[in-house]
């Protein structure tokens, strides 16, 4: 038995489209009451919220609810085709990828080209970006998936773990410690380091050596991996890194050796995630498993 009725499927499409409960009633002719009364049964018939309520606030449409709008305006206007005999306009379907700003230069270009392969109608679209703003792009449902590390994630997120990444040491070929086969925090706490300057990935990697009672001095926070590896390789510090590029050489032509850093503890888990826990659109969570296939090598 069906418990919603195109009304409040109208109900909802009115308030995403204006954005308070108060225009939408005025919107609709109706108390703003019966339609809050409206949304709460909505809300529990499907259970999970469209919108975040928060008082002196614009509502905030959920991932969620801004996929249950989507498909109730496109249910409304085949509903009107049927009395007008005009046939409704398709919906446009797309999918929108974040990827974390570190990983994206290894794992975007073959998640993007496997997504496009399995959906050639859908209008598949990305962005790479630090945690904090891909993080937001997922609340506010800009993007629909996301991959990165566990970093940063609160417990409305779904995830799913492609693989664990060890983090290395960047240094120069002469460094002492680039002869051998792995290397401890311990060993590199003595010596200046080179960090990114993303807050969760200090914040992250310092972290580590605190867990194991260690101080390190922090030479240098930079923008960017390759930054990073050019002051490595110039002596500058030994830079401290999730993501370890193929080459050899910085930029500006400098040798680099990169070794891996062995604590267990420092291994990371890299995810797919995107917002919510409840049961997620039909081909994003079909997705998902076809990235999860395509990236945990």
């Amino acid at each position: 038995m069906l418990y919603l009725t195109l009304r409040h499927y109208e109900y909802a499409c009115a308030i995403a489209a204006e954005g308070s409960l108060s225009a939408a009633a005025a919107r609709l002719n109706v108390s703003q009451p019966a339609l809050s009364n409206a949304l709460d049964r909505i809300d529990a018939q499907l259970g999970y919220p469209l919108f975040i309520r928060k008082r002196g606030a614009a509502l905030a449409v959920t991932p969620q609810g801004r996929r249950f709008v989507e498909r109730a305006e496109a249910l409304l206007a085949r509903a009107a085709s049927l009395e007008t005999g005009q046939d409704a306009l398709p919906s446009t379907t797309r999918l929108s990828l974040g990827c974390f700003s570190d990983l994206a230069p290894f794992l975007l270009a073959p998640a993007l080209q496997r997504l496009r392969q399995a959906y050639p109608k859908v209008s598949v679209s990305y962005r790479a970006a630090a945690f904090e703003p891909l993080i937001g792009a997922l609340l506010d449902g800009s993007i629909d998936i996301a991959v990165t590390y566990d970093l940063g994630l609160d417990a409305g997120f779904t995830r799913t773990t492609l693989f664990h990444q060890a983090p290395v040491a960047v240094l120069p070929p002469a460094h002492d410690l680039a002869g051998g086969k792995g290397i401890s925090l311990r060993d590199l706490s003595v010596h200046p380091l080179i960090l990114s300057d993303e807050g969760l990935s200090a914040q992250h990697m310092l972290g580590l050596f605190r867990r194991h009672g260690l101080s390190p001095v922090v030479a240098h926070r930079t923008q960017s991996l390759e930054i990073m590896r050019s002051l490595a390789a110039h002596g500058e510090g030994i830079g401290i890194s999730y993501a370890a590029p193929f080459a050899s050489h910085s930029y500006d032509g400098q040798p680099l050796a990169m070794v891996p850093i062995q604590d267990q503890d420092a291994s990371e888990p890299v995810i797919l995630t995107r917002h919510g826990t409840g049961p997620g659109d039909p081909i994003i969570d079909d997705a998902m498993g076809i990235l999860k296939e395509a990236l945990k090598a």
